[in-house]
């Protein structure tokens, strides 16, 4: 069973993301913040991390930055899940190695074919 790391300050939006995902058949864990989902990656590093960019204590762009320079840090797939679409915003976490976006408000199907098209769902 694929693993994925919520990572998210508002605990609505965890509630939300854990149930799209393990109605995938991913199995979930959560961390309110990047300081938090730090020390959940290095327990054990996930298939996938769905993150917000603003959080308290750490923000999900310094997390993204910190997950990437650790050791296999750039296994897991990351995907911003965030109201910032702005060309600063998507360039800055690019250059920090997110490999997609999923702008807030999203859905199932929204989730569903970002997995997809990473190569991380597919209908049975």
């Amino acid at each position: 069973m694929k693993s994925c790391l919520i990572v998210d300050d508002s605990v609505v939006i965890r509630k939300l993301v854990r149930e799209i995902m393990q109605g995938l058949g991913y199995e979930c864990r959560e961390a309110e913040n990047g300081e938090v989902a730090l020390t959940r990656s290095k327990e054990a590093l996930p298939d996938l991390i769905m993150l917000d960019w603003n959080m308290p204590v750490m923000t999900g762009i310094e997390f993204l930055r910190t997950l990437r320079a650790m050791e296999n840090g750039g296994l897991p797939t990351v995907f911003f899940c965030t109201t910032e679409h702005d060309m600063a915003h998507i360039q800055e976490a690019l250059a920090a190695g997110v490999n997609d976006f999923i702008m807030k408000p999203f859905d199932k199907e929204i989730v569903k074919d970002k997995l997809e098209s990473h190569g991380l769902w597919q209908e049975d």
